[in-house]
């Protein structure tokens, strides 16, 4: 009994350690999402860099992943990387100059948006877009932090 307790317990561990690495992220400007592992799979959508996603599956050198509305595909293993970023979820956003809402917007963002997350500060969180801009967004508007 007590091995059986052991081995639940070191399972249910093993497998958060393995939740929180499996988190990675388009490193790429375009990165094609397709419907099986290879290039001769149909393209389902494109994203582009910075796009985080949750790896469910590996077969040779292709992810099965995952993305902030459960739509699942797969993709080439050197497209991602583990980068720490966001996702826009709601439908649009106000990015701001600092960490509040007193602070200026500086532009807005539709959902699917994604940024690299270089900072934080309470709630709201330092990102950087593709495009280099950098900005604060609030935690409750994002997946992905």
């Amino acid at each position: 009994m007590k091995r059986i307790c052991l081995f639940v317990i070191f399972s249910i561990l093993l497998m958060g350690g393995e939740a929180s690495a499996r988190r990675l992220a388009v490193c790429v400007d375009k990165a094609n999402i397709r419907s099986g592992p290879g290039t001769n799979h149909e393209i389902l959508w494109s994203v582009g860099k910075y796009y985080p996603v949750d790896t469910v599956k590996k077969s040779g050198n292709w992810y099965k992943i995952r993305d902030f509305e459960d739509d699942e595909g797969w993709v080439f293993h050197s497209l991602l990387k583990k980068i720490p970023t966001v996702i826009v979820k709601a439908p649009l956003v106000n990015v701001r100059e600092g960490p509040g809402t007193k602070s200026r917007v500086v532009f807005q963002a539709e959902k699917g948006v994604s940024f690299k997350r270089v900072g934080k500060k309470g709630n709201w969180l330092k990102v950087q877009h593709a495009d280099g801009e950098v900005a604060w967004i609030h935690k409750s508007l994002i997946w992905g932090y």
